[in-house]
């Protein structure tokens, strides 16, 4: 190994293409027991390396120095190798505060609550002090040490008004589980996450909902790996490096999720789309049918609306877990909350809008196969896609018009 990252579990991590953009190549990923960490480190020869859960703090008696950052925060996360030395540092305090100051929120003078008491934790603690926040509250299940319990946070601290959540809770494969509910704090101001995957947590979703600004992890990793990446090969990177690649990923990782009334052209502009981005394409009525292994108008027919929309919901939170690709939805998809939810984390809705009276009702529409239920869907469903919608695009042209306005409106 020459670059790399030590961890538990890595499954979810996007640092080797991250570092492969900042040329520290080749950059491989490790999965570590415990035991296996110290050996490891006596042995290797590596150049540089960054450690991630659950070994920032396990590391440190295994070097042979640390910078004064790492020293305070008590937790490394990048390794060099000099002179057959091992030296560590922590470059996750640039990225954390710099994500800090991406919400737009100056913690200065405000009361900061930290979810997680793990390595990271620290690393926010450091963060908040060095912008000057007022006070810092660390948050845990067991409410031991200096931490209170979520339920005395929720309780005594409601005044918050920064949130910073550094545990695993809402990480992928988990993207279900949410830390805690900002609807607890009526004065919170702005809310980072740590967690990259999926790129917008459900406490990231829950805050933005609410009107709060709320930020990912995605450039947090990006700003900490652009200084690891200076620390191990000894050189700095022009000004606004992190913000390129974080927005570079960001386009990569994100699903285009096309939505809209049935017959509006949904599959047909999501081919096109795969012929310019060579994306993969999922339709999830195509992927229900399999999944029953029957037409829609069978599963109506047969099993009742409820059924489809239940086959819906899951065939939506299994492709929604993936980033990069393109997501061709049923015409009512977004009816669902939770639909909505999942296939936000980690994509971006277009509604494809087409003149009402443009919508053929077809046979295998089961609720769209006449000219009276067409019209009726629309009017019902239109504020419904409005709301879910991150972007319009009109359909008064070609589908290739639509997929270039597309593409082009993604990339700006």
């Amino acid at each position: 190994m020459i670059y790399g990252l030590i961890g538990e579990k890595l499954g979810h991590s996007f640092s080797a293409e991250i570092h492969r953009r900042l040329g520290s190549e080749p950059y491989e990923l490790l999965e570590l027991a415990p035991e296996a960490v110290g050996p490891f480190l006596q042995e290797g020869n590596f150049r540089g390396i960054n450690v991630t859960i659950p070994y920032k703090q396990a590391v440190i008696p295994h070097l042979d120095g640390i910078s004064e950052t790492a020293r305070e925060i008590g937790a490394v996360n990048t390794i060099v190798r000099r002179d057959g030395k091992l030296y560590g540092d922590n470059t996750d305090a640039t990225g954390l505060i710099l994500l800090l100051r991406r919400t737009g929120v100056d913690p200065a003078g405000k009361k900061v609550l930290i979810l997680g008491t793990g390595g990271t934790s620290l690393t926010a603690m450091y963060a908040a002090k060095k912008l000057v926040a007022r006070a810092v509250i660390r948050v845990s299940r067991s409410g031991r040490g200096d931490a209170v319990t979520y339920e005395q946070a929720a309780e005594e601290h409601r005044d918050a008004q920064i949130l910073i959540n550094t545990t695993p809770c809402g990480m992928y494969p988990q993207v279900e589980s949410c830390p805690a509910d900002p609807a607890d704090y009526p004065d919170l101001e702005a809310v980072a996450d740590a967690v990259y995957n999926p790129l917008r947590t459900n406490l990231v979703l829950a805050a933005r909902k609410r009107g709060i600004p709320a930020e990912g992890g995605l450039f947090m990793l990006t700003a900490q790996a652009v200084r690891a990446a200076e620390i191990f090969r000894g050189i700095t990177y022009p000004e606004g490096t992190a913000d390129r690649i974080y927005r570079e990923l960001l386009r990569e990782k994100e699903n285009i999720v096309l939505t809209g009334m049935p017959g509006s052209g949904k599959s047909t502009v999501a081919a096109v789309l795969q012929a310019r981005t060579g994306r993969e394409v999922k339709d999830t009525d195509a992927l229900i049918e399999q999944k029953a292994g029957k037409a829609i108008t069978e599963i109506f027919r047969e099993d009742g609306e409820k059924a489809f929309r239940d086959l819906e919901s899951a065939v939506i939170a299994e492709v929604s877990a993936k980033g990069g690709q393109i997501i061709a939805t049923g015409g009512g998809a977004v009816l669902r909350p939770e639909n909505v939810q999942a296939l936000k984390r980690n994509g971006r809705l277009v509604l494809l809008e087409r003149a009402a009276e443009t919508l053929v009702p077809t046979d295998d529409r089961p609720l769209a196969d006449t000219r009276e239920k067409m019209d009726r869907l629309w009017r019902e469903r239109e504020p419904v896609y409005r709301a879910a919608a991150d972007m319009t695009v009109k359909l008064s042209g070609t589908p290739e018009e639509a997929a270039a306005e597309i593409e082009s409106r993604w990339k700006a």
